[in-house]
């Protein structure tokens, strides 16, 4: 829904400028996609800048991580951010419990629904593509989970985040490894690839784990074109589990600034909680624990990635909130304030629609100043431009999405 607001931010009594900002550069990286800057590197291959930007702009096959690849642990984690102050701002209006659990039941059911239909929209599917490893889906499926838990004490979210790794990490132990003779390519896994592991990091290669074996379950319940065998990316919707774990960071980092006393205290525990998990996901990769893998958000990939949301919080506040200096900010926040609206816009062909129409209109003596490789660069720049103005607009009506 649609509702006018006086503030863009959750709540009305707490407003952290670091919360948009940091939501909306999460969200220009992924509207940035359009641009295809990973194409850069192969028009001008002896440019370390293009290759480092091709790298930071794509996600990584399987192992390890880039800049793009911290899009959704961000936006997640963030949800758990967001539900500390607005969680707190119940509190003191003492609102009714009960009432806070309908809505957050219904922010669930409406996210899973959401997630699906993006996920259904094109030529490619004839009916209702029912997979939930999409974003929203991810996070509703966690939602109502996070809503009770963030009503507990801190030391109870800690507990919490523990089970969930540990379980997870062990459930995926327990389940076995694919017989010797097993073909990968019936799933989508060339038998070259070369992100396989051995050993106990087998155990989440790619759709031979637990999580692609529940989804041949799972999905198979729903009515489908065709029966559902493996997601060609690895994806899985299991993934919500760890994934709750990581929005269970996000509340460790809005309750650290939220009652922290001393801005500098507040900025040492988020650094110092990045470091560590930075360093914990790091050795579970690196000692054959578990490999860090985005994709089926594996339990070194929830500390890892929420090393760097902690960091990017932390630096997002010290730049805004602590110094009191907010102005800069301004055009990621106009992009942050309305983060599940712009979702939706990227993830729905309105952007092809509009750069086809704009290349069929712009007069023929404006093409020829472009080469055709850039084209379609410069229309995408405008379409930029364009959704910014929009979300602008909106921005000054006090115009939000909000579920």
């Amino acid at each position: 829904m649609v509702t006018e607001q006086t503030a863009p931010q959750q709540t009305a009594t707490i407003r952290i400028a670091a919360i948009d900002a940091y939501r909306g550069f999460v969200m220009l990286l992924m509207l940035l996609e359009c641009l295809h800057l990973a194409r850069l590197a192969k028009q001008f291959p002896e440019s370390t800048f293009c290759k480092i930007v091709a790298v930071q702009t794509t996600h990584v096959e399987w192992v390890g991580c880039s800049l793009h690849d911290l899009i959704q642990p961000s936006f997640s984690f963030l949800v758990g951010v967001g539900l500390v102050f607005s969680t707190f701002a119940r509190r003191e209006k003492k609102g009714r419990f009960s009432g806070a659990l309908m809505r957050a039941c219904w922010r669930s059911l409406f996210l899973i629904a959401w997630g699906v239909i993006l996920r259904s929209v094109g030529d490619n599917h004839t009916r209702t593509n029912f997979t939930f490893e999409d974003t929203l889906s991810q996070i509703g499926l966690g939602y109502v989970p996070l809503f009770l838990i963030a009503q507990l004490r801190m030391r109870w979210w800690w507990l919490a985040f523990a089970v969930l790794v540990v379980g997870y990490w062990i459930a995926f132990v327990i389940y076995p490894l694919p017989l010797s003779d097993y073909d990968g390519t019936l799933v989508g896994v060339p038998m070259n690839w070369p992100n396989h592991a051995e050993g106990l990091a087998a155990h989440w290669n790619k759709n031979s784990n637990l999580a692609w074996a529940f989804d041949t379950w799972f999905l198979n319940l729903f009515p489908r074109q065709t029966p559902f065998k493996f997601n060609s990316g690895g994806y899985c919707t299991l993934s919500f589990v760890p994934t709750l774990a990581t929005m269970i960071l996000g509340l460790v980092g809005g309750e650290m600034i939220r009652r922290a006393q001393a801005v500098k205290s507040s900025l040492l525990y988020l650094v110092l909680l990045g470091m560590i998990d930075l360093a914990v996901g790091r050795a579970m990769n690196d000692f054959g624990l578990c490999p860090l893998v985005k994709r089926i958000w594996t339990p070194s990939w929830v500390f890892f990635s929420g090393g760097w949301c902690f960091l990017l919080l932390a630096m997002f506040y010290a730049s805004t909130d602590a110094i009191k200096l907010i102005g800069w900010s301004f055009l990621l926040r106009v992009i942050g304030a309305n983060s599940i609206l712009i979702y939706t816009i990227a993830e729905l062909p309105i952007r092809d629609f509009f750069v086809t129409q704009l290349l069929k209109h712009i007069p023929h003596s404006l093409l020829t100043l472009f080469s055709e490789n850039t084209r379609g660069l410069v229309a995408n720049l405008i379409w930029l431009v364009a959704a910014w103005l929009f979300l602008w607009f909106l921005y000054r009506k006090k115009l939000f999405l909000r579920v």
